[in-house]
């Protein structure tokens, strides 16, 4: 198994390019393990063992806070290197820094986020999750309009995202993961009375995945489905769209819980958190998001190599 876990530097104005720096500082013994991609000009301030992987222009140089089309074309250059070793075998993992999407959107980038662009350039399914906090949460949609939620709510996405929820709970110890499903409508329906989705698709959908996924709930009250998942009651939560999910998961989790795509052939993290252009090169950014994604992603490699 290669053994070199691949860093990519995000947006060089944000605060991705310090948050390595801090982890290579602090991580000395294990930098050897990694490889860094960014723009050159950064490369040449870091003093590690890590392997150092020049994108974008040689002469580029970023002014922290002040995103640019340039920066931009750094950010989507080292992505395109990660998957591209990756699926060559030279890297086993990725641990990506965050993007501006609206930066990348500027100079042609096509995807909403990175989750669509790995899938794009491996193939899978993917599925979006999160943990390395309190709380593991994996999303049955994320980046649509709210309004076309339930279109998209049919038996092959319940099947994908539950078995993508069964894979995390299995990957982070528990032999049969306990997960619990939000309810789409206040109250998960409550009957048909404040909504008939629960009553007449998603729980009898999620009634036939049982066999196969024995831990599995149907629709609960997504109110208070999380505060029993902090109780014990649940590994896993399944949130139905991108704010349910999310919205608990920084309140509790925010400088803890780390982004996993699921569902690919290669590992890829991420630190839940934006470039933060407004505190970038102040010293102020913290790192422990950066840190646990590279924790989940040697534990979900290792995991792989089991079998």
């Amino acid at each position: 198994m290669p053994s070199k876990l691949a860093f990519t530097c995000g947006d060089p104005a944000g605060v991705g390019p310090e948050i390595i720096a801090a982890w290579l500082t602090a991580h000395g013994d294990e930098a050897g393990e990694v490889a860094v991609l960014g723009p050159a000009t950064w490369l040449a301030t870091l003093t590690t063992p890590a392997e150092k992987i020049a994108v974008g222009r040689a002469e580029f140089s970023a002014t922290p806070g002040v995103p640019s089309g340039e920066g931009a074309r750094v950010a989507w250059a080292a992505m395109e290197r990660a998957a591209a070793g990756c699926a060559s075998g030279e890297f086993c993992g990725v641990v990506t820094g965050q993007v501006s999407k609206g930066a990348l959107a500027r100079i042609g980038y096509a995807f909403p986020g990175q989750t669509e662009f790995f899938a794009a350039r491996w193939g899978g399914d993917p599925v979006m999750a999160f943990c390395g906090g309190r709380l593991r949460v994996v999303l049955a949609t994320w980046h649509v309009p709210l309004c076309a939620v339930p279109q998209q709510l049919g038996p092959q996405v319940l099947r994908r995202t539950v078995a993508a929820a069964d894979l995390l709970g299995k990957a982070e110890g528990m032999a049969c993961p306990r997960i619990g499903v939000c309810g789409l409508n206040p109250h998960a329906g409550e009957g048909g009375l404040l909504g008939d989705e629960e009553r007449d698709f998603l729980n009898p959908a999620l009634g036939r995945l049982r066999a196969d996924f024995p831990g599995l709930s149907l629709c609960e009250p997504g109110d208070t489905l999380f505060a029993r998942a902090l109780r014990g009651e649940f590994d896993v939560v399944i949130a139905l769209y991108h704010d349910q999910g999310l919205a608990p998961l920084k309140v509790i989790d925010f400088d803890e819980a780390v982004n996993v795509t699921l569902g690919l052939p290669h590992v890829r993290t991420s630190p839940d958190h934006g470039t933060a252009f407004g505190i970038a090169g102040k010293g102020v950014a913290r790192g422990t998001s950066f840190a646990n994604a590279v924790k989940v992603a040697r534990r979900l490699i290792a995991w792989r190599a089991l079998g």
